[in-house]
């Protein structure tokens, strides 16, 4: 028979596990709202630079001289590159407010600021009503998008992986290309469902503006969701303790800032090939149709989207090197093959895009989690920051419009070498990058 006193004792366990799991479930709610606020914010960043490549065909002989369709175009994808360049100033204004004011006050500015450039472009003037002064605000908006963007992906990548477990920060991390390849969906999903519904006629005079439109007021609504968001652990110790000087620290990292630009130069530029800019080709270069093209990149995208946190799990399990290699080195072998079997049907471009993305993810899915161990706390937001954003900003912004021009001066051989070597450098980088799986970030 069971003592009396034992038994007083079970129950008083029990009782005191109750509120211990109801905390546990009030937790759980609260971490549930930070990945959604963190999501959305960046899916708006991914959603802007989505939409404006999806959508240049339309509003490029709106805000440029229409006389020249083909000029107007590289007009609109110059400015698409020109809003990279504002990137690595974005990432050390939002870094350095990061990293010395907190990793909610940056993630709050920027996601106001992209909101801001993309009222900009909706309200865009036509070339006929204001000449050159349509470029102008185009480029201004696109500006101001390139410096929030800057600091938006650095800032959410560095919250995500100091909120998440350990053990599970490669997954959690998978919620950046989740979120941001969401954003892509959206905007391309938006363009087949507008190129449905409304002529050419009616798509080029002013249905285009209405993605941005969605994307100013999607952007208060995050502002706000963010905005009642908490600081994460590791920063708020971090601040309590004696502040030395941030550059020391970051000349002391430069090594891992230099791993940042190499790993980052391969995948960039392969995923905006085949995520971004895909639809654009597909129709001008090898004239499928418009609807076609973005259902097929839509679909791709959503494969990709699925097995993101597959590849989140597998980083956690064994290792990030792994992922890396897997993620940049098998499409060096595949880009020049596929890139050859798009034509004028829908499966031409689901397939391969499919395929390569689904192996990109890899890369992409764990890509916050690897930046975020190879820093410091102190300087872990802008000692990312800097470096993404230069590579992204000279590979990846300039990437549609180097593929434009390359395929008309000399078809798609000379873009695709290009390609090849981004990701072998990558590829090489990863290989002699040591293994950060379970790093402490409190340091």
């Amino acid at each position: 028979m069971m003592d009396p006193t034992t038994n007083g004792m079970a129950h008083l366990a029990v009782q005191e596990k109750i509120p211990a799991a109801r905390a546990s479930l009030k937790a759980t709610k609260s971490q549930r709202q930070t990945l959604v606020a963190t999501g959305m914010g960046n899916a708006l960043e991914w959603y802007d630079w989505g939409i404006y490549s999806a959508f240049a065909i339309y509003f490029a002989t709106e805000v440029f001289n229409p006389k020249d369709p083909l000029a107007a175009l590289l007009g609109a994808m110059a400015v698409f590159a020109v809003g990279f360049v504002a990137r690595p100033v974005g990432g050390l204004l939002f870094g350095w407010m990061a990293d010395h004011l907190g990793r909610r006050a940056s993630m709050i500015s920027t996601v106001g600021l992209a909101s801001f450039g993309s009222l900009m472009i909706a309200l865009v003037p036509t070339y006929n009503s204001a000449g050159v002064w349509a470029a102008v605000v185009l480029l201004t908006a696109r500006l101001l998008q390139g410096l929030a963007h800057g600091g938006e992906m650095p800032s959410a990548q560095t919250y995500i992986a100091e909120s998440a477990p350990a053990s599970r920060r490669g997954l959690w991390s998978s919620l950046i290309y989740v979120s941001g390849t969401s954003g892509i969906v959206i905007g391309l999903l938006f363009g087949y469902i507008l190129n449905l519904l409304l002529s050419r006629q009616e798509m080029q005079a002013w249905g285009w503006r209405i993605p941005f439109i969605v994307g100013a007021v999607l952007g208060l609504y995050t502002l706000i969701a963010r905005s009642r968001m908490k600081e994460t652990e590791a920063f708020t110790a971090a601040k309590a303790t004696v502040r030395e000087p941030i550059w020391p620290e970051i000349r002391k990292n430069w090594h891992s800032a230099l791993r940042v630009i190499g790993l980052g130069v391969g995948s960039t530029v392969c995923y905006y090939v085949w995520s971004v800019s895909a639809v654009q080709q597909a129709v001008l270069i090898h004239k499928m149709d418009q609807g076609t093209a973005l259902l097929a990149s839509v679909l791709s995208n959503v494969v990709l989207i699925i097995s993101l946190p597959f590849w989140g799990r597998f980083s956690d399990r064994f290792g990030r090197r792994p992922n890396l290699l897997i993620g940049t080195g098998l499409p060096i072998v595949l880009f020049p093959l596929l890139v050859n079997t798009v034509g004028q049907g829908f499966w031409s471009l689901f397939l391969p895009a499919t395929l390569i993305l689904v192996l990109m993810g890899a890369t992409l899915s764990i890509s916050p989690a690897v930046f975020a161990e190879m820093f410091p706390t102190r300087i872990r937001t802008v000692g990312v920051a800097v470096p993404y954003a230069v590579a992204v900003a000279i590979f990846g912004g300039t990437a549609p419009y180097l593929q434009s021009w390359s395929n008309a001066a000399f078809g798609p051989s000379v873009f695709t070498i290009y390609v090849v070597i981004l990701l072998a450098i990558s590829t090489l980088v990863a290989w002699r990058l040591p293994e950060t799986k379970g790093t402490d970030l409190t340091n």
